[in-house]
């Protein structure tokens, strides 16, 4: 998640804590003990991001642990190649790399687009925490993205499949509140476009599919 770094969720998708402590800890800098408050860790930019490695669904490890490499911030991608990242992520099993690269679609998208890739962001965090098994914060992103997403149901913009994304996120908002186990994150992944659209540039998304639409 790309969060201030002072915030406990994302300021663009309600992505859930990562686990950064801001602010010094007792004996910080100007205490009696004259130790120092830890640096906040910054990208090679200068700007505040987490450091910490991740696992498959985005969780913080300890500091030295090996982890799943996350998606490079502010990648300039067209929406095809958006939503063909975002798939693959999400095909494998780590929706939550998922969001962060459709956030940067979301930062990108003309203002007529926001509130899609916004809910599609939502949506990946939806199944982070359902993967997770938050179930209360599952059915909360998802709600959220369904209804962001929504109004675009008679126009589904690069073929993305609004209506299928839509049922799916229904559905697994029932199953979570009838069990609230964690659910299996790839074997749950939706698709993001519909049956014989591609992921073109165009708005539309009309033209001949160039990879399966099946929902998982």
């Amino acid at each position: 998640m790309r969060e201030r770094p002072s915030s406990a969720v994302c300021e663009h998708c309600g992505a859930g804590p990562d686990g950064t402590t801001a602010g010094a800890t007792p004996g910080g800098a100007g205490s009696s003990t004259g130790r120092r408050a830890p640096r906040r860790d910054r990208d090679e930019e200068g700007r505040a991001r987490n450091a910490r490695p991740r696992d498959g669904l985005g969780r913080p490890l300890p500091y030295g642990s090996p982890g799943v490499a996350r998606q490079p911030e502010g990648v300039s991608r067209t929406p095809a190649q958006s939503l063909a990242e975002a798939q693959r992520l999400l095909d494998d099993g780590m929706p939550f790399h998922a969001h962060e690269v459709l956030e940067d679609a979301w930062k990108a998208a003309p203002e007529a687009e926001r509130e899609l890739w916004r809910g599609l962001a939502q949506l990946a965090v939806g199944l982070t925490h359902a993967a997770r098994g938050n179930a209360v914060g599952g059915t909360a992103l998802l709600d959220r993205g369904a209804a962001a997403i929504a109004p675009y149901a008679d126009a589904a913009p690069y073929g993305i499949d609004i209506a299928g994304l839509m049922a799916w996120a229904g559905e697994l908002t029932g199953r979570l509140s009838g069990t609230g186990a964690a659910v299996p994150a790839a074997r749950t992944a939706p698709r993001l476009r519909a049956t014989g659209h591609d992921a073109g540039d165009h708005p539309t998304g009309s033209g001949t599919g160039d990879r399966p639409g099946a929902g998982g």
